[in-house]
Formats: C-alpha cells, sequence, structure tokens
C-alpha cells in the first residue's frame, strides 16, 4: 500500500518531469522519504509478525464440536475452534450455578447452588442487607457468589443445608405491609 502510493505519486510527477528542474526532484523524494520512514518501519513490522509464530494473540477464546451424519449413517464428530480445552484460561475462583425461587404459596425464598467437590465445613454463607455472600473452598475448588435477594425476607429465619454438592439456603418471606389507610368523614 504505502509502495503503491509512493509510485503512483512518482507516476504523476514523471509525467510533468519535463517541467521541473532535477534538484527539485531529489529535494522532493528526500522529503518523501523522510515522511514515509514510519510507515515503511511500520510495514516491515508487519511483515515480521505476519511471519513470526511467537505472536501472541488474545481471546475471545471459543472450542466446540460439530456433529453430523455421514453418508455411510455413522456420527462424525468434529473439533472446532482456536484453542483446546486445556489451554483455556480458569480463574482461581468459579461461580456456582445459582437459582433464586420465590414461593408465595408457601411463603419461602430457597436460594439453590451448586457446588460439588466441597464439605459443608468449608461453605460460608453471609446475609448482608439484601445480598447473599456465598464462599466455599476446599483444596483447589473455590468457589463465590453475590447473590441479590429482590424479596423482603426475614434474616432470623435463614436455614441452609447441602447434599451431593446441592446447598440450599431458605428464607421466610415477610408479609408485605400494606398502608394502612385512614377514614375520611365527609362535613
Amino acid at each position: 500500500m504505502v509502495y503503491s502510493l509512493k509510485l503512483y505519486i512518482m507516476s504523476i510527477l514523471l509525467h510533468y518531469m519535463d517541467k521541473y528542474d532535477i534538484t527539485e526532484w531529489d529535494e522532493f523524494d528526500g522529503l518523501f522519504q523522510r515522511m514515509m520512514r514510519p510507515f515503511k518501519e511500520l510495514d516491515d513490522v508487519w511483515n515480521e509478525m505476519k511471519g513470526s509464530t511467537n505472536v501472541q494473540t488474545f481471546g475471545p477464546y471459543y472450542y466446540g464440536y460439530s456433529v453430523t451424519v455421514g453418508a455411510d449413517g455413522k456420527p462424525a464428530v468434529k473439533e472446532y475452534g482456536n484453542i483446546r480445552p486445556a489451554l483455556l484460561p480458569t480463574a482461581e475462583t468459579r461461580e456456582p450455578f445459582v437459582d433464586v425461587i420465590a414461593d408465595d404459596k408457601e411463603k419461602v425464598l430457597k436460594v439453590v447452588a451448586e457446588m460439588p467437590g466441597v464439605d459443608k465445613n468449608d461453605i460460608k454463607i453471609e446475609v448482608v442487607g439484601h445480598t447473599i455472600l456465598l464462599d466455599a473452598e476446599h483444596g483447589e475448588r473455590k468457589y463465590h457468589a453475590k447473590i441479590p435477594i429482590k424479596q423482603k425476607v426475614d434474616e432470623n429465619s435463614v436455614k441452609a443445608t447441602y447434599a451431593n454438592g446441592i446447598l440450599e439456603v431458605k428464607f421466610q418471606l415477610k408479609e408485605e405491609e400494606r398502608p394502612k389507610g385512614k377514614k375520611v368523614e365527609v362535613e
């Protein structure tokens, strides 16, 4: 691209060269060379990067499988993506899958979190305002979640159970305070 621009300008100048003195041509060429030097350097860097195998690229990362049925009726599984699963970036702390279920019939709010690989003694639950903070750590398994509570709950009624990697936290829902009306007599 840089060279094609230079060739275009030079072809225009050559066309009108008989009108210019050769010293003017040399001055223009020197000026043009100085102006184009950073672009040439960038072009060299780009070409070096294209030829190098040491270039580090960053996300997005994706990986998956596509399954098709071949002509013989057998499934064909093909991998695709720009990274293998073993090379995917991993965080030290995982966020567990969480469901928040409000049961108006039983007046209960259930928070269910999947945290396999930890013991019930490893789990710390803290209720702060309208947020539940879940933390658990056992060996290399670390979980953290910050779960907002939109319903009004009784913080003192909280109970938690943990079995087979599933944590269930239950709150009693508070009755919504209905505004008390005031009778107004007409005079």
